[in-house]
């Protein structure tokens, strides 16, 4: 597990008052200038011998979500043989990387994905509010990890973060980091979700970023898809933008998800090219980009099979979400 001593980036012991001077003292996001950028790059063409390779890609990056109140064992079930056969008509068709459920849904998609090397994530830590005690998030982590999730995706205090307590955030992502630990010593990767439709400006959305790298985020995630504004592509370039700060400045790669809105493979597309201006090649992986979604995976496989035939099949081609 790669690791970094936030005293030495602080210069001085962990208090609110250092995480203040240090997250203020990033430099403030050019707001038009960042949209700008993101709307040229989201005009990019991607040449048609490039597309299989990029839906595939786009395919391989997703975590397949259902965070739902009415999720059954049953309805998990049928997600995850979607994740091991995503196109039965074309067994060429990769997985996505992960199913994502909640914590008591984990028993059940490890059971099911046994032996796939498709990993299972689990929202964790009061999802999506992230309003309960530290010890309740605390147990609601330790049971997903020892039910066997591979990922955990947990949610800030926007509360504490908006009213300036950094110190409070910082802590309690340091803490969840430490209850991923499993009884062999290895660590569940943990994604850190900013909701970032509720951080109000990209200065905020910026020092969040840094403030849960800092903490010890393996991902940095921008949405729980449960609020009126989830993932955007200018939200999504300065994530991308900050990892890869984290990189130049330290040597550690962190991965970014987007989650919430992202429904076709036009808008997937435009996300990888991001990923590549951006950050760079090395994050276009699963193991450093994600998706987050549940209804895009269809019209990927759509679009890849009008790619790969010339034509589209009948609307019963893919199952329905």
């Amino acid at each position: 597990m790669q690791s970094i001593d936030p005293t030495a980036i602080l210069g001085t012991r962990i208090t609110n008052q250092s995480l203040r001077r240090w997250l203020h003292s990033l430099p403030g996001v050019d707001k038009v200038g960042l949209e700008q950028r993101a709307a040229a790059l989201g005009t990019r063409s991607i040449k048609t011998t490039s597309k299989v390779w990029a839906l595939d890609a786009a395919i391989k990056m997703m975590d397949l979500t259902t965070l739902e109140g009415m999720d059954t064992p049953e309805r998990v079930r049928s997600l995850c043989l979607k994740a091991i056969t995503p196109d039965p008509r074309d067994l060429s068709s990769p997985s996505p990387a992960a199913i994502c459920v909640y914590g008591d849904m984990v028993p059940f998609a490890k059971k099911y994905l046994e032996g796939t090397g498709i990993f299972v994530a689990a929202v964790a830590t009061a999802f999506p509010s992230g309003r309960a005690s530290l010890k309740v998030k605390l147990l609601d982590t330790k049971e997903a990890v020892a039910s066997g999730a591979d990922e955990i995706d947990m949610v800030i205090d926007r509360g504490a973060f908006l009213s300036g307590n950094y110190l409070e955030v910082f802590k309690q992502i340091v803490a969840i980091k430490e209850a991923c630990q499993r009884k062999d010593g290895t660590y569940a990767h943990l994604k850190v979700i900013l909701e970032t439709g509720e951080l109000q400006t990209y200065d905020n959305i910026r020092r969040a970023s840094h403030l849960a790298m800092l903490a010890g985020a393996d991902f940095i995630k921008t949405s729980t898809g449960k609020v009126s504004v989830n993932a955007t592509l200018p939200i999504t370039l300065l994530m991308l933008q900050a990892v890869r700060d984290w990189y130049d400045e330290h040597g550690i790669m962190i991965g970014v998800k987007p989650a919430g809105g992202i429904r076709t493979s036009k808008d997937a597309m435009k996300y990888l090219v991001v990923v590549k201006e951006v950050a760079g090649e090395e994050w276009l992986s699963p193991e450093y980009f994600r998706f987050g979604a549940s209804s895009l995976l269809n019209d990927v496989l759509m679009q890849r099979q009008k790619l790969l035939t010339g034509h589209y099949s009948g609307p019963d081609y893919v199952s329905v979400d």
